[in-house]
């Protein structure tokens, strides 16, 4: 049911690498809590480069990192008499929010019993959300923030792999518009229509004049020479590629 193995460790209270952002906290949630644990969570976040804000919110905590925005429910008292309003609250919002996560503190085998039971009574679908059990606050406030940076982390990479893709792709092409304008005659208008319409310049290279001709809006003149610049030695063992 997607639960964390985080109930035999202790919270580190160290700082995460490469982290900092912006924490909404519930305003309810934060009155239910005591001093100690808002102290705790101020002092943190500050540690970890994040600005704190007190919100009316819907879910306890709302984490913006690296562009990206993850939700939580955080319960830090598991009463085994009472847990209809978590599942209920639970079943609601994770329709409301794309990355929705659900920590709950279970310092007793008791607790840990009775959330097992609940899930599967209350017909919790496996992984939506996820939710993640820990013995104390302190360490669940500390998954929480490493869940929201782990999510920035991996969209500020996937961003950075299609800004690498999206300049790799200019580079090739800015050297294929070169190769090709140095065909004698041939400017960037023709070479980016050979390039929609025939390819590669390696396909360019095997297309015949009358191809060119046909799908392109070129001259006779100027099919001619690419035919004659790519398949006669004289003309392409020296092209002028300035």
């Amino acid at each position: 049911m997607h639960l964390s193995d985080s109930t035999t460790s202790a919270p580190s209270h160290a700082t995460l690498s490469g982290t900092g952002g912006v924490c909404l906290m519930r305003n309810v949630w934060k009155g239910e809590q005591h001093p100690y644990v808002i102290n705790f969570i101020s002092t943190f976040l500050s540690a970890n480069s994040f600005r704190l804000n007190f919100v009316p919110i819907a879910p306890d905590f709302i984490f913006n990192c690296g562009g990206l925005s993850v939700a939580f429910v955080f319960v830090t008292n598991w009463d085994c008499n009472n847990v209809s309003l978590i599942f209920s609250r639970v079943q609601k919002l994770r329709t409301q929010f794309a990355r929705f996560y659900v920590i709950i503190t279970l310092p007793a085998k008791q607790q840990m019993n009775s959330f097992i039971q609940s899930y599967f009574k209350f017909e919790m679908v496996i992984g939506k959300p996820t939710f993640v059990p820990v013995q104390d606050i302190e360490m669940g406030f500390e998954k929480m923030v490493k869940i929201a940076h782990s999510s920035g982390v991996y969209k500020q990479q996937k961003i950075g792999e299609k800004l690498k893709a999206e300049k790799l792709s200019v580079q090739g092409m800015n050297f294929y518009l070169k190769v090709v304008t140095s065909i004698p005659g041939i400017d960037n208008h023709d070479a980016n229509a050979l390039s929609q319409a025939i390819g590669s310049v390696q396909a360019i290279a095997k297309a015949s004049k009358d191809q060119i001709l046909e799908n392109t809006d070129l001259s006779a003149e100027k099919a001619e020479m690419i035919s004659r610049f790519l398949r006669d030695p004289k003309f392409y063992s020296s092209p002028k590629i300035t």
